[in-house]
Formats: structure tokens, C-alpha cells, sequence
């Protein structure tokens, strides 16, 4: 399921990441990728530890907090600590690759099962030329350009890349979620259901159909996920 989650930041979290980002400090973007990904990874990355780094990550993260439809679309068990990345002048792109299966959280090691890849955009589109997110799956190649802070989000079994930037910087906060559903196909089905209830809902009110419809969709859940 490819999903596009409008407005995850606000309009004051934006500037501020904007403006710590004008001033940040950045680095090669191979460092730390695998020998495969150094092959056709081009671009920067902002030093984990840095204060812009830890300030926009816990934004990003009480973002994610407030969001139903986030919850809903990635049912997440586990969420990798974002990061942030710059494509632009010398280190403009990245080709095809698939997101490795796990990542190792930083400090702690803990594994994280790359079920779900997310992508926050931090620049306006109007800043950049190129940049395309383009991501290819069973539903197509799909090209992803969107607002700074609108979110996408992606199966990590998608091969995907960013096209290059031709003009001005790109810059992200990418991520992967754990889900309590491994199935993208099963995530898909619950996440179809969950929002066809928000609607009848939101149209008709509580009722012994809406009732028995929400008692399928836990149900379902409690079949498939693993807490």
C-alpha cells in the first residue's frame, strides 16, 4: 500500500525544522550504507547525534503520535528513530535499491523489520527541481513529489529512488515502521476497513452493523498481529 498523509507536520514544526536544517551540519550519505546501496547512493545525511537531528526526530515522532491514520495505515510494533537526508548540487540522487529487510537501532541495537518505509518531506516542491520519490511495486510505478510536511508512506519491499535534484536541495526525514502486521496485503485489508467504518460512522452514526463490523476488524487483528 502506497499512502499519502497530508499535514503530519505543522505549519510552525515545518519553519523551525527549516530553519535548524539551514544551518546544519552535513555529511557524505555512504557513510554507514551497505556495499550494495554505496553502489548508487549520492546524497547527504544529517549527524544523528547532532542537536537538529534529536530535535526534529522527537517532531517527527510526537507527529506520528497525533496521527489516527498513521495508526491506522502501519499499525506499527516498532518505529526506527528517524533520520534526515539532502539531495542536491554534487550529491543529488539515488537509484534503485531495496530497503534492507532490518535495521539496528542506534546505541541500543535493537532490530527493526523494515515493513513499512516512510518519507517526510521538509522542503516545498516549488524549492527543488527533480527529486521525484519513485517507487515501483505490484501497483505500478508510482512518482511522489509532495509538500514539506506531508509523509508518504510505502511497502520496504518496494524497489524504489529519488531522482536527481537539478536545482536547489531536496531534504527528507525517512524512516522504517515495524508493523504488528507483517502482510502488506493484510495491513491493506484492515486499513480499508477501519476507514470505510470512520465513514459510515461519520454518515449514519453508531449501529448494530457499525458494531459488528468493528468486532470483524479486531478479530482480524488479533488473527494476524504479533505484539
Amino acid at each position: 500500500m502506497l499512502l499519502h498523509l497530508p499535514n503530519i507536520l505543522t505549519p510552525e514544526e515545518i519553519a523551525q525544522a527549516q530553519t535548524l536544517l539551514a544551518t546544519a551540519p552535513w555529511v557524505d550519505g555512504k557513510a554507514g550504507a551497505g556495499e550494495q546501496a554505496k553502489q548508487v547512493k549520492n546524497n547527504e545525511q544529517l549527524d544523528h547525534d547532532g542537536e537538529a537531528a534529536r530535535t526534529i526526530r522527537a517532531m517527527v515522532l510526537r507527529a506520528l503520535d497525533r496521527s489516527p491514520t498513521f495508526f491506522s495505515a502501519t499499525l506499527p510494533k516498532k518505529v526506527f528513530p528517524p533520520r534526515l537526508n539532502r539531495y542536491g548540487g554534487d550529491s543529488n540522487f539515488y537509484g534503485n535499491h531495496i530497503d534492507g529487510s532490518v535495521r539496528y537501532t542506534p546505541r541500543t541495537g535493537e532490530r527493526v523489520r523494515t515493513d513499512v518505509s516512510c518519507t517526510v518531506f521538509l522542503s516545498n516542491p516549488e524549492d527543488y527541481d527533480g527529486g521525484e520519490l519513485c517507487i515501483a511495486d505490484t501497483y505500478g510505478e508510482q512518482s511522489v513529489k509532495l509538500p514539506a510536511g506531508h509523509m508518504v508512506l510505502y511497502p520496504g519491499t518496494s524497489l524504489h529512488q529519488v531522482k536527481p535534484v537539478t536545482r536547489g536541495h531536496r531534504v527528507a526525514c525517512f524512516f522504517w515502521i515495524e508493523s504488528m502486521v507483517r502482510s502488506d496485503e493484510q495491513r491493506r485489508t484492515l486499513y480499508d476497513l477501519d476507514m470505510n467504518l470512520l465513514g459510515l460512522r461519520q454518515r449514519l452514526g453508531e449501529s448494530d452493523e457499525t458494531t459488528a463490523l468493528t468486532g470483524v476488524y479486531h478479530n482480524l487483528l488479533r488473527m494476524w498481529a504479533d505484539t
